[in-house]
């Protein structure tokens, strides 16, 4: 199971599971082929000319590159940042967590809708950037105030395992195969259905538990650790997905849908973090 931001769009998934090629690697080969063609009609120097030329940037060719995602993601990280210490230092202490859940709900709603587009509304994934924003500054507020520190310890992980996981697979030391795949499908359906279970039980009041009676104590912090592990796993799938949009030549503007995948990971992974950190400092 990968993001479902990638997964639900045909252009991001793996060739070899849509069954037939994929219309972006068509249009390439038709281009390549044009290209050739065109090339015979210059001679020396306009070759010499064209190949000491500047590097076409997307906008020239309309297709999206690693630039593009890391620019958009930095602008999507920046709105969730901006919105979170608003809420965190301007809204009323009375305010923030209802606020936090009123964003909660609002950003899962707006990532649904924004993982099944088929064509990315970069408006629309502003906004969930916003409501995360608002939803994260709450939540983080909730737990700085009973473990003072966590926030910044939070962050440092996330970004900690970020690097680590980008740095492995730019390295080929971390490859995404059918087996890859496959485990981290069992794993997170597991994890699914572990959570759900927890939340029932927390719903019912039974075992208690800060967390609920499944994610205490020991067996919270093993839990912790799998999940972060299972955000990491998830972090591969994302550059994988982004690696093979760019290698196909897709529209540059699904920039905008690689940089919402990212977010929403990076997200669930710092919310790991901070349960982690707040088991352990218990």
């Amino acid at each position: 199971m990968s993001n479902p931001v990638f997964e639900n769009n045909a252009i991001f998934r793996d060739p070899k599971k849509a069954g037939k090629p994929n219309q972006a690697g068509q249009q390439s080969g038709t281009v390549l082929q044009g290209n050739a063609t065109a090339t015979a009609g210059y001679n020396a120097a306009s070759l010499d000319q064209m190949y000491n030329a500047p590097s076409a940037t997307s906008v020239q060719t309309g297709r999206m590159t690693y630039d593009d995602v890391i620019m958009k993601s930095g602008f999507l990280l920046t709105i969730v940042v901006a919105f979170a210490a608003v809420t965190w230092v301007v809204a009323p202490e009375a305010a923030r967590m209802p606020l936090a859940i009123g964003g909660a709900l609002i950003g899962f709603v707006l990532g649904m809708v924004n993982s099944f587009k088929k064509s990315p509304s970069p408006a629309l994934i502003m906004l969930y950037g916003a409501a995360e924003g608002v939803f994260l500054g709450g939540i983080s507020w909730y737990f700085e105030a009973q473990w003072p520190g966590i926030v910044v310890q939070a962050v440092l992980a996330t970004m900690s395992t970020f690097a680590a996981c980008l740095v492995l697979f730019r390295s080929g030391k971390v490859r995404v195969t059918p087996k890859f795949t496959k485990w981290l499908l069992v794993a997170m359906v597991g994890y699914l259905v572990f959570s759900l279970v927890n939340v029932l039980l927390m719903v019912f009041n039974v075992g208690g538990g800060e967390f609920g009676p499944l994610r205490s104590g020991g067996l919270g912090i093993v839990v912790g650790l799998f999940a972060v592990g299972l955000a990491a796993a998830m972090l591969i799938m994302d550059f994988d997905s982004i690696k093979r949009g760019v290698e196909q030549g897709v529209a540059a503007k699904f920039a905008w849908t690689a940089a919402f995948g990212l977010i929403v990971t990076l997200v669930w992974m710092y919310l790991e973090f901070l349960r982690l950190i707040a088991i352990l400092r218990n």
